[in-house]
């Protein structure tokens, strides 16, 4: 197999496409592949779909492709534009990139995959790309992901905020949680962005009379706005911020508490970590105190509330009632 056949069988390419030439340079560390299509060969015309377009006129392009052994690839090709009697005169697509993209399509699925799991800056710094290329393949994609959207099957919505950048920039989060996927995000975090969420919802096909529960922290926003968009949905709040408010009464206890029994000094951490987490020195602290049997060790008592609260937050559906004693 030729040096040309066997980058032509890399790419997957197909007739009327082939490689021209290439083109080396170690001391760049970059490898140049120009692409071309055989005289004579036609294509389909991109927006009907019309077989056997011949081209009328050729201009050069150039995308990004994956590193070769850590040299940076580089496909180029003249891209024909051709005629439809119906349509008149366009350019041809390509079958390794999409329209308008200066990447390939494997080039985008390593950025894709990349900012999953990591910044946009980190990516572009890995792949040697000012980060506003990475940005703008990413909003096409997200923007082409959006539109084929389906919340039709949604009946359950999680909503949750997040800093999007240091200082008070917040950002509001609704995901489907049957299916663990992000629905829609906002900025703020006030009860105007339950009504967007909901004209985003119907605009993919959701109903909001079909989302059956709401799951959110205690936010007196979120709650107005659910009442307002949401009208008798059933509303949980989630067990982060639930815990949060019992981690705080039992430390606000603690610290009444510590000024007529001072070993309670120094003890805060131990108090509010989950029993399974605690570490031995922890463990060790704990079972060190005086016997908290006696009514006035407050601080023992609001600890064995949140140990119940863990329990009964653990327990299967079916043995709630029995827990509560009902």
């Amino acid at each position: 197999m030729t040096e040309r056949g066997l980058f032509e069988r890399a790419l997957g390419l197909t007739w009327p496409w082939r490689v021209g030439r290439t083109e080396f340079d170690a001391a760049e560390r970059r490898l140049d592949l120009h692409l071309d299509f055989e005289p004579g060969g036609t294509v389909d015309f991109p927006s009907c779909g019309r077989g056997g377009c011949k081209a009328h006129d050729s201009s050069p392009k150039r995308w990004r492709h994956l590193d070769f052994f850590r040299h940076r690839a580089y496909l180029h090709a003249r891209v024909p534009r051709v005629r439809c009697p119906a349509c008149g005169v366009r350019r041809a697509e390509v079958p390794w990139a999409e329209r308008s993209s200066g990447f390939t399509l494997w080039f985008e699925a390593l950025v894709v995959t990349l900012a999953r799991k990591m910044p946009v800056r980190a990516v572009a710094r890995l792949t040697g790309e000012h980060d506003t290329r990475p940005w703008r393949l990413l909003k096409r994609r997200v923007r082409e992901a959006r539109a084929r959207a389906d919340f039709s099957s949604v009946r359950a919505v999680a909503v949750d905020e997040t800093a999007c950048r240091r200082g008070h920039d917040h950002i509001t989060l609704f995901a489907d949680p049957d299916r663990s996927r992000l629905l829609y995000a906002a900025p703020g975090r006030d009860a105007s962005v339950v009504s967007l969420f909901r004209r985003d919802l119907e605009a993919h096909g959701g109903d909001a009379e079909s989302v059956r529960d709401l799951c959110m922290d205690m936010s007196a926003a979120y709650m107005k706005g659910a009442r307002e968009v949401f009208a008798g949905v059933a509303v949980t709040f989630d067990r982060f911020h639930v815990q949060r408010l019992m981690n705080r009464a039992v430390d606000e206890v603690r610290r009444a508490e510590r000024r007529e029994r001072p070993e309670l000094n120094r003890t805060r951490y131990p108090w509010l970590k989950r029993r399974g987490r605690l570490t031995a020195s922890r463990r060790e602290r704990l079972a060190a105190l005086p016997d908290p049997a006696g009514r006035s060790f407050k601080t023992a008592l609001a600890y064995r509330i949140k140990l119940a609260f863990e329990t009964f937050w653990n327990l299967p559906p079916r043995l709630v009632e029995v827990y509560l004693g009902k």
